[in-house]
């Protein structure tokens, strides 16, 4: 068997370093002016792990607070959304007084 050079041993070193993934973390989503203020913060808190913020704000206008209501109990009944169920009335007020 033949010995590899010194200086391929390295080359091989570094391309072995190099082809590792590199890990970052994302930016925090800017919170939508629709969503600021103390009421907003009950839906970026409970919201955000399964929705953007982008999505959230996007909702259509006028729909009343029992569309809201029923909206949050489908997101906790049908896909297991993890919210308490204070928590759960607050996201329902705030989301009928931002959109209605």
């Amino acid at each position: 068997m033949r010995a590899l050079p010194l200086s391929a041993l390295v080359l091989s070193a570094a391309l072995l370093v190099a082809a590792r993934p590199v890990r970052y973390a994302p930016l925090p989503e800017p919170i939508p002016g629709d969503l600021a203020g103390a009421d907003g913060e009950v839906v970026v808190r409970n919201c955000t792990a399964c929705h953007s913020l982008e999505y959230v704000a996007t909702q259509p206008r006028g729909k009343g607070a029992q569309f809201w209501r029923d909206s949050v109990t489908k997101m906790i009944t049908v896909y297991k959304a993890p919210i308490e169920p204070a928590e759960a009335e607050a996201v329902s007020a705030a989301l009928a007084a931002k959109f209605g």
